[in-house]
């Protein structure tokens, strides 16, 4: 019989305490997921995946190694953790290194509060897969339309967390997905774009034919793209893409970037990083989100936090280590994978949303690009230099007048930060909620 998650990190720390460590902490994971991908009207893949992985760090004073397995027997329990301690004894000296002290600890936490199991029964390869056909089927439904890749998806997850301070926790999660990405045109003048969702909880989720006309829609307003003209223009991020203008701040605020010295807003806590009114929160127990978690990777309880006030830097995102390199506590943002050690990363993050809607925004550039869809990331940490590919629409006097694509937009991270001007669109189903903003002045090269 497969012994439980919870059987599972007591025998990790029992082996590691029995090999010599002096603490340890044991994260077992368990999940199952089946997947089907449609294209061009024939079952191109069905996926089903089960398994259970271990991980196991042990500490030796400051010194730490981190091992892992998919093997779940006594045997490999025992050599893991012999392992484990072999590897900590020639481990140079962390002096952050080490378990949160007891009084630290995350307690009586309801995951029931989170909502983050679906009760309802789980989809099987059928149902994904007429799903998918659901999709491609109504995508295809519209007129110059040539091809769809259609997708559907689920999974559940289980996770355990303990360590020898006396922590012990964890928690399950499900999540069902579903996209398309539909095809316009040939060769040179192929165009495409996509729609997908992806929910917790199945009755959440929007219907095929919804995803599958959007990704449809979308595509079709892509046919005939030119390339924009060079020169320095405002750009309206769609609430698609804008929540990775907010993602690059919080990468500059990562407290192992600041403790590396390796981003461009160190030494800047305290100071206006946001314009006045604007806001960068997180709250890590949204319902029925999936990002949303009882307690971090360490055991430390989550919180309700600002990291940015009105536009004022207020705090960086830390674990116990990234803290301690800092002479400051943890935020209580640990993240842990089996086999790699805690890092800092945030849950659920809100921007402070505008009172305009998109049109607004566009009305307010009055001529520029709207980004629809971005590829590839130049960003020097250092200095906050931003250049990225880009396609979307060219809009005049307000109003949205051809697609554009091959372009590169470019700037200074510090500099678009404080010129966001943000609309009121983000949907509200997303763990990080950002709508649409204005950011004037980049530069733009196209044609």
């Amino acid at each position: 019989m497969t012994p439980s998650l919870t059987d599972l990190t007591e025998a990790l720390l029992t082996a590691a305490r029995r090999a010599g460590a002096g603490a340890a902490d044991a994260l077992a994971i368990d999940g199952r997921s089946v997947s089907i991908d449609i294209r061009a009207g024939a079952l191109e893949q069905a996926e089903r995946a089960e398994g259970t992985e271990i991980g196991l760090r042990v500490l030796i004073g400051r010194r730490q190694a981190f091992v892992s397995a998919s093997d779940l027997s006594d045997r490999t329990i025992t050599t893991l953790a012999e392992r484990a301690v072999a590897m900590a004894r020639e481990a140079p000296e962390d002096p952050t290194a080490g378990l949160a002290d007891p009084s630290q600890l995350a307690r009586d936490w309801d995951p029931a509060a989170l909502d983050l199991v679906d009760r309802g029964p789980e989809p099987d390869a059928a149902t994904l897969e007429a799903i998918a056909r659901r999709i491609e089927a109504t995508a295809m439904g519209h007129a110059g339309i040539t091809q769809v890749e259609a997708s559907a998806s689920s999974y559940h997850r289980r996770v355990e967390f303990a360590a020898s301070n006396g922590f012990r926790g964890g928690y399950a999660l499900t999540g069902h997905s579903a996209s398309g990405v539909a095809f316009t045109g040939e060769g040179t003048a192929m165009e495409r774009d996509w729609a997908g969702e992806g929910r917790t909880h199945a009755a959440d989720m929007p219907s095929p034919e919804e995803i599958g006309t959007l990704a449809a829609t979308r595509t079709l307003e892509r046919k005939g793209a030119v390339k924009p003209k060079t020169g320095t223009y405002a750009v309206v991020y769609d609430e698609r893409v804008a929540g990775g203008v907010i993602g690059h701040l919080l990468s500059a605020i990562n407290g192992a970037s600041i403790a590396r010295g390796s981003s461009w807003l160190r030494g800047s806590m305290g100071q206006q990083v946001l314009p006045a009114g604007l806001s960068v929160t997180e709250d890590p127990f949204r319902p029925r989100i999936g990002s949303s978690r009882p307690f971090d990777g360490e055991g430390l309880p989550r919180q309700c936090r600002a990291f940015v006030r009105d536009g004022i830097l207020e705090s960086w995102v830390l674990d116990l280590a990234s803290g301690r390199k800092l002479g400051l506590p943890s935020t209580g943002n640990a993240a842990r994978a089996t086999g790699s050690p805690p890092g800092p990363s945030t849950t659920n993050i809100d921007l402070t949303p505008g009172s305009v809607t998109r049109a607004d925004l566009l009305a307010q550039m009055g001529t520029g690009l709207l980004v629809t869809s971005m590829i590839g990331s130049t960003i020097n940490p250092n200095t906050g230099d931003y250049s990225r590919g880009a396609s979307g629409f060219w809009v005049e006097r307000g109003e949205i007048q051809y697609p554009v694509n091959e372009c590169t937009i470019a700037g200074n991270l510090r500099d678009m930060l404080m010129r966001i001007v943000p609309a009121n669109d983000a949907r509200q189903h997303l763990s990080m909620r950002v709508p649409s903003l204005l950011v004037e002045g980049m530069t733009l090269a196209g044609a």
